[in-house]
């Protein structure tokens, strides 16, 4: 299987966490990984971390190609420096994500993985995106994706992602709420779970109280929800949101469908992320962002560029490698013809 890693933006710390999870790729059922981006800083890292870069490949290679191998895009153009927030580092972000794409829709490569890219890089460069998910989503012409994070079986999904609070109220209706419903059920039959247990989370606390503290999870996700439960499906709610993560976490379910923003990713973060109790210090950062609703498989890092230790050589990653380990996944499953999208 051959897939498309994305090194994000140069100057952060995409080319460090891409060479490393490199190491752990090996044995017969190992994946291909084909490497988008800048070059030169590929060889920085490597030089500095003691780790072998993979060969150097054209675009028009990658289909006739054997093993890990890198696609240097625009090598005339100078090595970003780690740390610094540049236009250029942009312009290596977008152009990585645009030829993946071009590689995932022709099939030369079965999915793809993404490196973190910055935003004010990718605007400096004139790609007015609010990232990853929006960009994806314009190169391939598609609408009404969904974010889920995963770390291990703790998987959230999101009714909406970056959007102000108080915009998420009139954002929650029965259409955008049964489209989040039936992308994570389809994921998780994806992933090899046959009947899968979904909660939708509360948007107000205790599901409204009876109305007192709101009526949209009475008027509006309760009636979805049962039209899923009179279907046969797994599924429930809408549960409060101070509990519905920790019967996650219990394993009563296998994804909660998060309301909004922060309600998904603090929970999923407060797992895969590792700190040090005497300095405070993050030591590892683990979980996977999927976007659900592509006509490709793309996974991703649930973590940003850290430019304030990119080129240190300290970077975890843990996050890359199950990124990789889920794209794999998904794309097994597709091939056997287990997508029900």
């Amino acid at each position: 299987m051959k897939l498309a890693i994305t090194m994000g933006d140069p100057a952060g710390i995409g080319p460090e966490i891409t060479l490393k999870a490199l190491q752990k790729m090996h044995g017969p059922d190992a994946p291909e990984l084909i490497i988008l981006g800048c070059a030169g800083a590929l060889d920085v890292a490597g030089r500095a971390l003691g780790l072998p870069v993979p060969p150097r490949i054209a675009e028009g290679q990658v289909a006739t190609h054997r093993g890990h191998g890198v696609v240097a895009l625009d090598p005339d153009s100078a090595t970003p420096e780690p740390g610094v927030v540049s236009a250029s580092g942009g312009h290596f972000a977008f152009r990585a994500i645009r030829v993946a794409v071009d590689l995932a829709l022709a099939g030369t490569v079965a999915g793809i993985v993404t490196a973190p890219l910055n935003k004010e890089a990718l605007n400096l460069a004139g790609h007015a995106y609010a990232g990853h998910t929006d960009m994806l989503a314009d190169l391939t012409g598609t609408s009404g994706t969904v974010m889920m994070l995963a770390h291990g079986n703790f998987r959230v999904a999101h009714l909406t992602t970056h959007v102000a609070l108080a915009d998420v109220p009139k954002l929650l209706t029965p259409q955008r709420l049964n489209r989040v419903i039936e992308l994570t059920h389809t994921a998780l039959k994806q992933l090899g779970l046959t009947n899968p247990r979904i909660a939708v989370a509360a948007l107000n606390p205790h599901a409204g109280e009876g109305g007192i503290f709101g009526r949209e999870d009475i008027d509006i996700s309760a009636p979805v929800v049962a039209e899923w439960v009179a279907r046969g499906m797994h599924v429930e709610g809408p549960v409060p949101g101070d509990t519905v993560f920790v019967k996650l976490k219990g394993g009563r379910y296998d994804a909660v469908i998060a309301m909004y923003h922060d309600q998904g990713h603090v929970p999923v973060k407060l797992l895969g992320f590792r700190t040090n109790p005497e300095t405070g210090a993050w030591e590892a950062l683990n979980g996977v962002n999927v976007t659900l609703g592509l006509p490709i498989i793309r996974t991703s890092v649930d973590h940003g560029t850290a430019f304030d230790i990119a080129g240190q050589g300290i970077a975890s990653a843990d996050s890359m490698v199950e990124a990789i380990e889920y794209a794999v996944a998904l794309a097994t499953a597709q091939k056997a013809g287990l997508s029900a999208a």
